[in-house]
């Protein structure tokens, strides 16, 4: 293989967001997913889906499926279990389980000889903290035993794209890292270096700090990713009000002070349950930053976010549309989504920022696996 071409697998593909950020340089060697409307949706998007996507429970595929040894294996596995919005039940929990189902097979792909040479896992934050550090832990245990070295970085989409997401990437590799690809970084935030400290010594020992630049200052705000105001289907006056009347008097006010500037004021809202008094309310919260909360899947409970614009007196709110939140990931306009609003969020909500994945592949990555394979670490 060129080394100017690299090739990966692609585990909970998903819409296929990882292969869309990976780009031009990476080749595909082989893709999975359990759900149907997210196989469909990788299927419209890429040509060459039926020669390597294999649609079904990752429990089930045989390491023959695999082909060739790829320099990446990528997955997204489940990330209920670790969420904030889930039951936090970790690596034991139903979906994340499935993540031991991807383990089998690099287990299996070692012992004859073809383990990639690098993998990334990508999960949300809660994986860092889950039964107290113990389920990061127990990823970094699976990796060092197949003769891997790792590190963590919490990246947040927010620098790249008007949408909070912070996620974890564990990257780990058999390679040598080049120094320059080591040392202190901005992704190494405050969650990753208290669970670096927690890792027992067999494994702090196989630790990689990782150095991944600051990308430049993001210059799209939510407003500049949102369908014009003569396309959108907007609530009626009255499902407005029963938004306004859901906020505290803190947002209420955070909305008055900035439509008093007499501007266009642009921002999104979403549900939360907040204690007050003693007793659990639902609240609409509001946030002016310019930046959409993060998406979720449908039954993610407050996956539907409502954006809201004001101008003078005039407030006026909407669902945010699939399409909008397909520009939330980083996807192309001619990205095509499954025609049904709930399938299309759902697709959006569960995969990766797709700038995330293209700058540590061109920050990381492409250095990383450009180098001589014959420096392989032990």
């Amino acid at each position: 293989m060129s080394r100017g071409r690299f090739t990966f697998y692609e585990f909970f593909c998903g819409g296929g967001m990882a292969r869309l950020g990976l780009g031009d340089r990476w080749d595909c060697l082989f893709a999975n997913d359990f759900d149907p409307v997210k196989a469909a949706t990788y299927r419209a998007n890429f040509a060459d889906a039926d020669h390597h996507l294999h649609e079904g429970d990752v429990w089930r595929i045989a390491r023959e499926a695999l082909p060739g040894v790829a320099d990446l294996a990528w997955a997204s596995s489940p990330c209920q279990d670790f969420s904030l919005a889930g039951a936090r039940a970790g690596l034991a929990g139903g979906r994340s389980s499935a993540f031991y189902g991807f383990w089998r097979l690099m287990e299996q792909l070692a012992r004859e000889g073809r383990a990639p040479r690098s993998i990334v896992i990508e999960n949300v934050s809660g994986l860092l903290t889950s039964h107290g550090g113990a389920d990061f832990a127990a990823v970094g245990e699976a990796l060092a035993a197949a003769g891997y070295r790792f590190g963590a970085l919490e990246i947040d989409a927010a620098a790249f794209l008007p949408q909070s997401r912070p996620r974890v990437f564990i990257l780990a590799t058999r390679l040598a890292p080049p120094s320059r690809l080591v040392g202190e970084g901005p992704w190494q935030t405050r969650a990753v270096k208290a669970a670096a400290a927690r890792l027992p010594p067999h494994l702090a020992e196989r630790w990689i700090w990782w150095r991944v630049a600051q990308p430049p200052a993001r210059n799209a705000s939510l407003a500049a990713v949102l369908d014009d105001d003569g396309i959108a289907a907007w609530h009626p006056p009255e499902r407005t009000q029963r938004w306004l009347a859901m906020m505290s008097p803190l947002h209420r006010a955070r909305l008055e002070a900035a439509t008093a500037r007499g501007e266009r004021v642009v921002g999104a809202v979403f549900r939360r349950m907040r204690v007050e008094d003693g007793r659990s309310v639902q609240r609409a919260e509001l946030r002016l930053d310019g930046l959409a909360g993060c998406l979720r899947t449908p039954r993610g409970g407050s996956s539907r976010q409502v954006i809201l614009v004001a101008e003078g007196r005039r407030v006026r709110t909407r669902l945010l549309s699939p399409r909008e939140a397909a520009r939330l990931m980083g996807l192309p306009e001619g990205y095509r989504l499954p025609k049904a609003a709930t399938a299309a969020l759902h697709v959006a909500g569960d995969g990766v920022a797709a700038p995330v994945v293209r700058w540590i592949a061109g920050q990381l990555l492409e250095p990383l696996l450009a180098r001589p394979p014959a420096i392989a670490a032990e």
